[in-house]
């Protein structure tokens, strides 16, 4: 695979510890830039073949990945370079305009979106990405301070925007507004649409695990729960759509868009976790959320009903529930989670991760949670008490 560079040139996958190069001398580049690490004596001048990704570039790619909200393993792969490249823009350094095809992406979308919220206008989540929304909220912006309406970002809007103050003092509108949406689409599950994204796929296998004659593979085994999620909520009535075929791969950023193209209501990305020490075990479940605070307010409550639920109902050790700005749910439209079900690489999980009882029972968390966050405070349940025939007499 091949990254785009933000100099026009490409990045091969993965940088890491140890790499030399012109991909690790871009990478290298890109921290000092951003004063991550001093230019040295790898710095200009240097040949780029000589560059060297050292322990200090690894510890600044780990510094900025738990930041970011990213994986943080010190390795440059195509999430990280994305956020390097994004981390370069300041606000005023380039013109802004939605493109359908290729969104502009950088923390100066990041900062125009958040000055927008705090003058009152809807942006949606302040995920770094100037979409539709961005675009309608300058545009409404600019019609307000008499300027033309193009929905572009330059420096009369710039001037504009500099000049004026929040609006908005105290509460949390991104909040408001999601919940008035949830609150819009009703309790009942009949007619919602779910997205349910089974992790890897394809060539990507993800974490595998081979255990005497047998392999398991995380791709495999989150297709599995996948498919049995779809049937729980399908005999519900709700529509769902998987994100990939049993023997095919997408890129997260292209499974967020046939999410948003979709319309859905809600996606949950299932996956299962690896680590090099077998003692690691347990469940993570995550959100989108930014370092300055922005995140899905519903995600992060969906995150907490899930994660909560299927603590409840396995046992599984709590791993809590975490923001990130992974693509998957940076670039949702709609209230999205990650759940990691287990280490695959832990003899305890993997011995039940392999039982199809306890994938059921997962799947069946994960339908409560879906349902209870539709559900008005006041008329929600206790987790880990609901079943499936109670769920069928709520609904009617």
């Amino acid at each position: 695979m091949l990254f785009p560079s933000w100099q026009g040139g490409l990045l091969m996958e993965p940088v890491r510890r140890g790499d030399s190069g012109p991909a690790a001398a871009e990478v290298r580049a890109t921290l000092a830039s951003l004063g991550l690490v001093p230019a040295g004596p790898h710095g200009e001048g240097s040949s780029a073949d000589s560059v060297l990704f050292d322990a200090a570039c690894e510890l600044a790619i780990r510094e900025f990945q738990q930041q970011r909200g990213l994986t943080v393993d010190g390795v440059v792969g195509a999430e990280t370079w994305s956020a390097l490249v994004a981390a370069r823009w300041r606000l005023g350094d380039r013109l802004l305009t939605r493109s359908v095809t290729e969104p502009m992406a950088g923390d100066d979308v990041e900062t125009l979106q958040e000055r927008l919220i705090e003058m009152g206008y809807d942006v949606g989540r302040p995920d770094g990405v100037f979409g539709a929304s961005t675009e309608r909220a300058l545009q409404q912006f600019q019609r307000e301070v008499g300027l033309l309406p193009d929905g572009g970002f330059g420096p009369g809007t710039m001037r504009a925007l500099r000049q004026l103050g929040r609006k908005v003092v105290g509460g949390r509108p991104q909040l408001l507004r999601e919940t008035a949406l949830l609150r819009h689409a009703g309790p009942a599950l009949v007619g919602k649409h779910v997205i349910i994204d089974p992790g890897h796929g394809g060539q990507d296998r993800g974490v595998v695990v081979p255990e005497g004659l047998l392999e398991w593979s995380e791709a495999e085994l989150a297709w599995d729960l996948a498919s049995r999620l779809e049937g729980r909520l399908s005999a519900l009535g709700v529509h769902t759509d998987l994100s990939r075929g049993r023997d095919t791969w997408f890129s997260d950023a292209d499974r967020a868009k046939f999410a948003n193209a979709a319309g859905a209501d809600v996606l949950v990305s299932l996956h299962i976790d690896g680590h090099r020490n077998p003692e690691a075990s347990g469940i993570a479940t995550y959100y989108f959320g930014t370092q300055s605070g922005a995140s899905s307010t519903v995600g992060e409550r969906l995150a907490g009903l899930v994660h909560r639920e299927i603590v409840a109902r396995t046992g599984l050790v709590d791993g809590r529930t975490h923001p990130k700005t992974w693509e998957i749910l940076r670039r949702t439209q709609m209230p999205a989670v990650r759940v990691e079900c287990g280490y695959l690489t832990s003899p305890v999980d993997r011995a039940r991760l392999i039982e199809p009882a306890f994938r059921d029972t997962i799947a069946e968390a994960i339908l409560v949670a879906v349902q209870r966050v539709f559900l008005p405070v006041e008329v929600d349940f206790k987790t880990g008490t609901m079943d499936m025939r109670e769920l069928r007499s709520r609904l009617g």
